[in-house]
């Protein structure tokens, strides 16, 4: 890379950093996951437990991108379809290396049809620029499809009849990393009730399979707490140093 191509690619990180509210090379005094120094021994991945796979989505497991949309925009599983504007399927590459999973589409979201828009979506997509991404460059889906009212959690119900889009989303666009962003997202895929706190700083493996999960805090929970966008930014780290191999 010649000099001037290195120094805007430093100007443009210094910016994205700024954006998140995060000072240049500066670490909160002890977080969760600090970076691993050059020599350091990476953190080693961690399995989830089996899940047992739903006969229910044996037909979703054999549809293109083409069907697979068709079929979550007629979707009727769960109550949810009565109150929905739009689905919201997903976004970016689909053949990505990076794969991004949030939660559920918010008003603005099932509004638009499009996942992680607004204040949240201009957050990840600063995230992800301090990465040297741009949103067109990774895979955004959510656990849920549509909104649930009022923005509640969704219930065990709804994430049961959305599993099999999110699980065929996976295998078509078979992404080197997934990148589990809040609570809802990172137990849904992991099978597990820890804490994103206790999840975060190791990478993880899909339960069933022998793709790698990071786990990091949702961009809206960053905007309500910045205190801890330090951590959000080791998150990134790990990612970035995963990514690389």
């Amino acid at each position: 890379m010649s000099e001037p191509e290195e120094t805007s690619r430093e100007t443009l990180r210094r910016a994205c950093l700024q954006a998140m509210g995060i000072p240049r090379y500066r670490l909160r005094d002890r977080v969760e996951a600090e970076p691993v120094a050059v020599g350091e021994e990476v953190p080693p991945v961690e399995e989830a437990p089996a899940r047992p796979q739903d006969g229910a989505g044996d037909a979703v497991a054999r549809m293109d991108w083409q069907a697979l949309e068709a079929a979550v925009a007629g979707c009727r599983a769960c109550g949810l379809c009565k109150t929905r504007r739009n689905t919201v399927f997903g976004v970016g590459d689909r053949s990505a290396g990076l794969m991004i999973v949030g939660e559920a589409p918010g008003a603005e979201e099932d509004r638009k049809g499009e996942p992680f828009v607004g204040r949240a979506g201009m957050l990840l997509d600063n995230m992800l620029a301090a990465l040297g991404l741009q949103r067109q460059q990774v895979y955004i889906a959510n656990i849920l499809k549509c909104r649930p009212p009022g923005n509640r959690n969704p219930s065990v119900e709804e994430t049961a009849a959305c599993a099999p889009y999110l699980q065929r989303q996976i295998e078509l666009v078979a992404p080197r990393m997934i990148l589990a962003v809040g609570g809802v997202a990172a137990h849904n895929l992991l099978a597990t009730e820890e804490s994103v706190g206790r999840l975060r700083g190791r990478a993880h493996l899909l339960p069933g399979g022998s793709r790698e999960v990071l786990v990091t805090y949702h961009p809206a929970y960053l905007l309500r707490r910045p205190e801890e966008k330090a951590k959000a930014w080791a998150d990134l780290q790990l990612l970035a140093r995963r990514l690389r191999g």
